[in-house]
């Protein structure tokens, strides 16, 4: 089959069977790429690229219509996408919620809750129901874990503009819910500066060691002319750790750009420690943090 007898719009496994496809030829079509697949159990010709557009098209499918898109599946359609969905193979189930009083959506490839949701908590993001930014920021930094909720609240900040004032208001409203001491302590420590999940994680990790709080992105420069951007740093002590993320990392031109500025750095006195994506065991934290305390020691 070419891809042009795939169809150009997000389809779901009952679709396929419809037209006559077989379990094993949706198989074979993901094994050669030339499907991939959104959602659990919804699937998109793999050249097609991947939008909000694709993406409300893609949930409208499994939702109901009294559902509201919500939690990790609300920040994939307003466009952040949390680490756990690059990361793993299988697809997470849609997240979605009713309002109390409907019965909650009971589907293999949908996790369906029962919430109270304010209208003001419900847009519509391209023709699909779905929480707020404001609120599918916070509602995720109450349930995920400290790491992963940073992440969420700098992405939404650096996607979406929403601002620790306004966080902070919207918090009252959470009294008493589970997780709402962390999502309280986070909002504080939130920051739009950090450009990908990883760089929050670092961040995390170094306010969690009770080390000083880093500056992210911060320009060296030579002359006054602005040459490198740290991921992050302490300019006084002049110490940065820089995040090798997969994405952006593993080829060697960029490998070979990474070590040529590194060197520039450290033959300027800088001290730099580098941090990849393996580097987040108890054990890989407790080495770099000890090399992080150490320059910061000296450095005083």
């Amino acid at each position: 089959m070419t891809s042009l007898e795939i169809p150009s719009t997000p389809f779901t496994w009952a679709m396929a069977k419809e037209w006559g496809w077989t379990r094993q030829r949706l198989k074979d079509l993901l094994a050669q790429r030339a499907l991939r697949r959104v959602l659990r159990n919804v699937y998109v010709r793999a050249d097609q690229p991947d939008t909000p557009d694709l993406r409300a098209r893609a949930a409208q499918l499994v939702l109901s219509p009294h559902a509201v898109a919500c939690d990790r599946t609300a920040a994939w359609l307003w466009g952040v996408d949390t680490f756990e969905y690059r990361e793993l193979e299988i697809v997470p189930p849609v997240e979605s919620c009713v309002l109390r009083g409907h019965n909650r959506t009971r589907r293999p490839e949908v996790n369906g809750r029962v919430r109270d949701l304010a209208p003001s908590d419900i847009v519509i993001v391209d023709c699909v129901a779905s929480t707020t930014a404001l609120r599918t920021a916070l509602d995720l930094a109450c349930s995920q874990s400290r790491r992963q909720a940073l992440a969420i609240l700098d992405a939404f900040m650096r996607h979406h503009g929403l601002t620790v004032a306004e966080m902070r208001r919207e918090l009252v409203r959470y009294f008493r819910r589970r997780g709402v001491v962390q999502a309280r302590e986070l909002v504080s420590l939130a920051d739009p500066r950090s450009e990908s999940p990883g760089e929050s994680w670092v961040r995390m990790d170094v306010i969690d060691h009770r080390l000083p709080a880093p500056e992210p992105q911060w320009w060296v420069t030579d002359d006054g002319r602005p040459v490198y951007r740290l991921d992050l740093a302490w300019p006084k002590s002049r110490i940065a750790v820089e995040y090798d993320g997969r994405e952006y990392h593993e080829d060697d031109v960029r490998r070979k750009h990474d070590e040529e500025r590194r060197a520039w750095l450290r033959r300027r006195g800088w001290t730099v420690v580098v941090v990849t994506k393996d580097d987040f065991s108890t054990e890989a934290v407790e080495g770099w943090i000890a090399e992080l305390r150490e320059g910061l020691r000296l450095a005083a």
